[in-house]
């Protein structure tokens, strides 16, 4: 994918935060393999397009007023109400030292057990990487099609993974599963007691005949 970059402006301490959310933008934070944490603030709209880009799993290259520094998305808080950005921190990396990521797990193909009516179960949506930043995929892709038949399952070792990445998960854990169909339980219709008195077929004896019935 392309490279993912991202300007941010330097911040003290003195300044507000509100103030600054108030401005659309976004204060931030980064630390990691740098010689001091770096505070900072970045356009909110830009922010929002490099981390739907980026994820917490591909490089960023963030431009804090003209440095340069590698990072990966470390945590992002949303407002509870708004859901808006409200604090970035970003983990700087060492582009020579192999580190840990959680990336997203794509599903592509078709399923002939889909086809047939089967019922996907999607068990597992991102697995655990090791690699050099630079070799950190996006996302790794696993192919339905090995979903032919009912109970069929997809695990970890079946995902395509790119070279010089490490999956850190069990290669036996389960991705999806191609569930049987339910058989739809059929409903039986309920029995009605028999109301004292009635006739063999079922109705309620008439007003004459319940009279003559008392006379005998």
């Amino acid at each position: 994918m392309d490279k993912v970059t991202l300007k941010a402006q330097k911040r003290t301490t003195e300044q507000s935060v509100k103030e600054l959310r108030i401005n659309g933008s976004v204060p931030g934070n980064a630390y990691g393999n740098i010689d001091s944490n770096v505070l900072m603030s970045m356009d909110e709209v830009e922010l929002k397009k490099a981390y739907i880009k980026a994820g917490e799993s591909t490089l960023v290259q963030l431009d804090v007023d003209g440095t340069t520094i590698p990072v990966l998305f470390q945590s992002v808080d949303l407002d509870p109400v708004s859901d808006r950005m409200i604090h970035v921190d970003f983990y700087a990396v060492n582009m020579k030292e192999e580190v840990e990521a959680n990336v997203h797990i794509r599903l592509t193909g078709e399923s002939q057990a889909m086809k047939d009516g089967g019922i996907l179960v999607n068990a597992m949506h991102e697995v655990t990487v090791k690699a050099l930043p630079a070799n950190l995929p996006h996302e790794l892709t696993a192919d339905l099609a090995k979903l032919n038949e009912f109970g069929a399952t997809l695990t970890v070792a079946d995902l395509s993974v790119p070279t010089g990445v490490t999956i850190i998960n069990d290669l036996d854990e389960v991705i999806a599963i191609a569930q049987q169909p339910r058989e739809e339980e059929k409903e039986e219709a309920p029995v009605a007691a028999s109301a004292e008195g009635a006739t063999a077929d079922g109705a309620a004896p008439a007003e004459g005949e319940k009279k003559e019935e008392e006379k005998k």
